[in-house]
């Protein structure tokens, strides 16, 4: 496998304020359990965090890469020749993208927490998705690595 020209990888990791609210969590299920003693408190208190903290990271916890000649999206693998223009979309047009304009058969890699986005068409014919809808915080940078892999590859 040869590795792409321009590498690139990206957490899409959950913001800040969920982690506080990790904490907030977690004094909710020591003061559920207060009744029952400080012992059940603070194993509310700790159960209650680590399972909030737990969920917020494995939401944050999916990556766009490109590696080799294949980007990949959460779950999602796909060849960068099958990929066509890269559009970067902006707060305004990325949050169209998520509603009015959205297709249901789009591959959708969404983080409502991230404002922009990059928007790929897929030029495979025998794939019925008609495009990727990836959120990230660097869309120019992506498109760039997309390209290069794209040019790399053939």
């Amino acid at each position: 496998m040869q590795l792409s020209a321009s590498p690139y990888e990206e957490r899409l990791t959950a913001p800040r304020s969920w982690w506080f609210i990790s904490f907030l969590v977690g004094v909710s299920f020591a003061l559920i359990l207060l009744p029952f003693g400080t012992l059940p408190m603070l194993g509310g208190l700790v159960g209650g965090t680590a399972f909030a903290a737990v969920t917020a990271s494995s939401y944050g916890s999916l990556r766009i890469r490109i590696v080799g000649d294949s980007l990949i999206a959460g779950e999602a693998k796909i060849p960068v020749t099958a990929l066509g223009e890269a559009e970067i979309l902006d707060a305004e047009e990325a949050r169209a993208w998520r509603t009015y304009k959205a297709d249901t058969r789009a591959f959708l890699l969404l983080r409502s927490y991230i404002p922009t986005a990059l928007r790929v068409e897929v030029t495979d014919p025998a794939d019925p998705t008609p495009y990727l809808y990836l959120s990230t915080r660097e869309p120019e940078r992506l498109a760039e690595a997309i390209k290069a892999a794209r040019a790399a590859a053939v």
